[in-house]
């Protein structure tokens, strides 16, 4: 058993440099899906190309962690243990690795949407003084999510109706985003209908995940507003969260979902 004492100063140290290398795998897949839209590939088969790429990737740690070896004239216990323990980490990056390689849709073409609005030229700044920031209505937010046949649960049933978990959602929509932002949201569930309903097919109520009593805002409405943040602004979602609310339901819905900047630790 390792005695290493727990030091906070290398524990972040090691969170910042994966934060840069997220940071610079969201700037490489942005430049491969505009390398692949220049030659003609089209946004679903981009999806798939990268989405391959990024499960090959975890294959390779498997592959890594599954040949390590305890130090060697460890005792056999610890040998037994550290087996153990490679076993159960190979095998979650065995799911990971399967959920990598059939998610990802809609990324190619929400890059698109992006590398469009960059490429817009800038009105100058009106010499009067700029408007006021608009005001997100978190009941229209709502009333919008309920029209999705993916929100299963009925206002009567909801776990939150306090509304709590929509609140810290929606604090992560920056002000830029927030004009249209209810026609954002739908846009957001066409792109990834298919996705939304594997999800709530393989965590939502009624299956064996959930029967655990884990994945509990899965089929909740206000869920939907936190998928659209964790894709569009990951790391403004779990600042604003961690501010407010336990990580875990986050952490839960952010290993189902897949996302392409995994944040949970």
């Amino acid at each position: 058993m390792s005695t290493e004492q727990y030091d906070p100063v290398a524990y972040g140290q090691e969170l910042a440099a994966v934060s840069h290398h997220q940071t610079e795998a969201t700037s490489a897949r942005f430049v491969v899906f505009q390398a692949l839209a220049a030659v003609g590939i089209g946004h679903e088969q981009a999806d798939d190309i990268v989405a391959a790429l990024e499960a090959g990737a975890v294959a390779g740690a498997h592959t890594w962690i599954s040949e390590s070896s305890p130090p060697h004239g460890a005792e056999p216990r610890f040998e037994d243990g550290w087996f153990a323990g490679v076993r159960d980490v190979a095998s979650h990056l065995r799911r990971i690795a399967d959920t990598t390689a059939t998610t990802g849709r809609g990324r190619a073409a929400s890059s698109a949407l992006l590398l469009a609005h960059l490429q817009q030229p800038h009105s100058p700044a009106p010499a009067e003084a700029p408007a006021p920031a608009v005001e997100l209505d978190a009941k229209e937010v709502l009333a919008a999510a309920e029209r999705f046949p993916w929100a299963l649960a009925a206002p009567g049933t909801r776990h939150w109706p306090d509304g709590e978990f929509l609140d810290v959602a929606l604090s992560a929509v920056r002000p830029e985003e927030r004009q249209g932002y209810i026609e954002r949201l739908e846009v957001f569930v066409e792109q990834h209908r298919e996705r939304l309903e594997e999800l709530l097919r393989a965590y939502g109520p009624g299956s064996r995940p959930a029967s655990h009593g884990r994945y509990a805002l899965i089929g909740q409405p206000e869920t939907l507003v936190i998928l659209e943040r964790m894709e569009i602004n990951p790391f403004g979602l779990r600042s604003e969260w961690e501010k407010e609310l336990e990580t875990v339901f986050l952490d839960d819905l952010e290993f189902a979902w897949g996302p392409g900047i995994r944040l949970s630790r």
